[in-house]
């Protein structure tokens, strides 16, 4: 087995950081190998003027943020990716797979950065470039006038600053914990009302199957994170949904026992919401999500990804 183990990331302080976290941990149970870090840009790192991650990924032929990284790691520039799992489509490259999700898992929530819900006035300039958010905003305040921004954290920060700022921006809290960027006016937004991106707040870390770096890192990562995002990704799969999809989900796993999963799909105007949750035992976190995915189809969620995806 070589002692020398490649890890590509993208390029950004959080992507790093994400790594770091990784690292630190598997640093003192594996002394005698050698990590080594690769930086791999992303069509959405080096795109910032198309407006919509959606856009660049039909660009790139793929997914904006992990298209060229899932290349490196099949190509044997890199032996292992470290992604905000948030970020990995449902389906990865053929011949690689996605190790146990590693734990703790950062926050799932969403935060309004600079104001809270209520605080808002009416008609208030609110920024995020992601669609569910779009659609989750408008859910609850249709109101609002939301603007599309894209970029790092600390650049999305900044446009609550300055001569054209507006009155908040949406980040996600596991990007603003992990940089120490939590600003002091926010309200973090209740889950199960706001429900995040499928994986959000975990570490998607994925090897080429059978490599030694698989081999390895096998026995690595968190088991209860794991079903958690399993069953978020399952549901995403069943909806044919992706990262440019208004489809939200929270798994967890409650004082019962069992694993519990809410989910949501919002259309982009924010007129229409369907809402689904169910709980199942932890060892078929797949079940439990194709369920809820079949809860929400029944209530109409074909209808408004259907809406969505038109040309």
């Amino acid at each position: 087995m070589s002692d020398l183990v490649r890890i590509g990331s993208r390029a950004s302080k959080l992507a790093k950081t994400q790594v770091t976290e990784w690292l630190t941990p598997l640093a003192a149970q594996f002394p005698g190998v050698r990590f080594k870090r690769e930086i791999i840009l992303e069509g959405g790192d080096q795109d910032r003027v198309t407006p919509t991650l959606a856009e660049v990924a039909k660009t790139a032929g793929g997914s904006a943020f992990s298209t060229n990284q899932e290349e490196a790691l099949v190509t044997g520039r890199v032996d292992v990716i470290v992604h905000s799992l948030k970020d990995l489509p449902t389906s990865v490259y053929e011949a690689t797979a996605l190790l146990t999700t590693p734990g703790p898992r950062e926050d799932v929530r969403d935060v309004l950065c600079g104001a809270t819900l209520d605080g808002l006035p009416q008609g208030a300039r609110v920024g995020t470039g992601a669609p569910r958010r779009v659609a989750q905003l408008l859910a609850l305040r249709p109101d609002l006038e939301v603007v599309p921004i894209r970029g790092n954290v600390p650049g999305r920060l900044a446009r609550t600053k300055g001569r054209d700022r507006l009155d908040a921006v949406v980040l996600a809290a596991a990007g603003l914990n992990r940089l120490g960027l939590m600003p002091e006016i926010h309200q973090v937004l209740d889950p199960a009302v706001f429900p995040p991106s499928p994986g959000q707040g975990a570490l998607g870390i994925q090897v080429r199957t059978g490599s030694p770096a698989a081999q390895l890192l096998a026995g690595t990562g968190d088991m209860q994170v794991d079903v958690c995002v399993r069953a978020e990704r399952a549901l995403l799969a069943e909806l044919h949904g992706g990262c440019s999809v208004p489809v939200g989900a929270w798994g967890r796993i409650g004082p019962d026992g069992l694993l519990h999963l809410s989910a949501a799909v919002t259309s982009l105007n924010g007129a229409t919401q369907v809402t689904a949750a169910s709980a199942g035992p932890v060892d078929d976190p797949e079940k439990l999500g194709a369920c809820v995915a079949a809860d929400l189809l029944e209530q109409g969620a074909a209808g408004i990804l259907a809406e969505i995806r038109k040309p």
